[in-house]
């Protein structure tokens, strides 16, 4: 093998590793461990490869019309409703986008990021997987590469971010199911070390406690956010002697679970058990009992974070702006279409409508 014809995926085959990896080790990248980088750099030393970092850098910082999405889970479809909303406003700017699904794997979130820089994307929208720390962003921000995050903020991060108002909304559904005269309100659903699980769990309790309800650990139940997580969490809430008898849920995914876990124990949702989700996806309108949820615009927030990072690309300034979207409770029947209640000897009918906000065909997206 000639010296002129050596590439970066001869390196990666001699050294053992993705060529993903490699690039992050040109790239003086911190976010390989020394000894995988040691290892790639014998292999570059025995090859004679030769980097070429001014032409690298010009990859870089070329417009390239290619822009970078990548999501936590793409199986959940409040992050393919996102996708489309970035779609929407990237297409119609003559930008081509690379996708990419994470999983919740950091690794995998690095490798595709890598790689997308060696095709020299534009600039970067991204739902961080768990664990993605400020440091990951670093490489990115150093080349001048714009970056978005969305949905979850990480701290420290000196890049773009479109949050939602997890707090705002998760306490605004709780006072809602407060008001139908429930008393044991569960949190189910969700990884308790992202920021957005704390903010929707803050919104909760304090939900609660200015009511003068008692805050239990016991009704709060992390599972994994999504529908089989859901199923998870219901069972194991139905297994405290002082049972809900309704619940927040962490996102729609986890409600769509928890309507199938009781629905598995003879109960049904809206009326034997309010169910109040978050996010709103497409499926939350069409769902039986149509599900009341906070009101988030997935595709709304999709072309907000698109427009965003063009307002960077087309200004050629790396320039870190915070935003926090409002949301909004939508009731519809999953709540408690006709929940009786019991409050100082007096027994009153509740019906569940519309009263806080609107269904999907009303909403304006704007």
């Amino acid at each position: 093998m000639t010296r002129s014809r050596v590439t970066v995926v001869d390196i990666a085959q001699a050294a053992g590793v993705s060529k993903s990896t490699v690039s992050l080790v040109l790239q003086a990248s911190p976010l390989v461990n020394e000894q995988t980088r040691a290892k790639v750099n014998a292999a570059i030393r025995e090859l004679g490869y030769v980097y070429n970092r001014g032409a690298a850098n010009l990859r870089q910082t070329a417009s390239s019309k290619i822009v970078g999405i990548v999501v936590n889970d793409l199986t959940n479809s409040f992050f393919a409703e996102l996708a489309v909303g970035m779609d929407m406003v990237m297409q119609s700017a003559g930008f081509v986008q690379f996708l990419a699904n994470t999983g919740e794997s950091i690794d995998r979130q690095r490798e595709v990021i890598a790689s997308m820089r060696e095709h020299g994307i534009s600039g970067l929208i991204i739902s961080p997987a768990r664990g993605t720390e400020a440091a990951d962003f670093k490489p990115l921000t150093a080349a001048g590469v714009p970056v978005v995050v969305v949905v979850r903020n990480i701290a420290g991060a000196k890049v773009s971010s479109l949050l939602s108002d997890n707090y705002a909304g998760a306490r605004q559904a709780t006072e809602h199911l407060i008001s139908l005269g429930h008393r044991r309100i569960a949190f189910l659903g969700g990884f308790s070390d992202t920021a957005v699980s704390g903010e929707r769990m803050l919104g909760y309790r304090e939900a609660l406690a200015a009511a003068g309800l008692d805050v239990d650990a016991a009704l709060m139940v992390n599972s994994a956010p999504s529908r089989a997580g859901g199923v998870t969490a219901i069972e194991r809430a139905m297994l405290i002697a002082d049972r809900p008898t309704a619940a927040l849920c962490f996102n729609d995914a986890v409600a769509f679970g928890v309507c199938d876990g009781l629905r598995a124990r003879g109960l049904e949702p809206g009326r034997d058990f309010g169910v109040v989700g978050f996010d709103d996806v497409i499926e939350a309108e069409t769902a039986v009992p149509a599900l009341t949820t906070v009101s988030v615009d997935p595709q709304g927030m999709g072309r907000r974070a698109a427009q965003m990072l063009l307002k960077q690309i087309n200004s050629g300034r790396v320039e870190a702006e915070a935003q926090v979207a409002s949301v909004r409770l939508v009731v519809r029947q999953s709540c408690g279409a006709t929940l009786k209640t019991w409050d100082g000897g007096a027994t009153h009918d509740t019906a569940s409508h519309d009263t806080v906000g609107t269904d999907r065909r009303q909403h304006d997206r704007a």
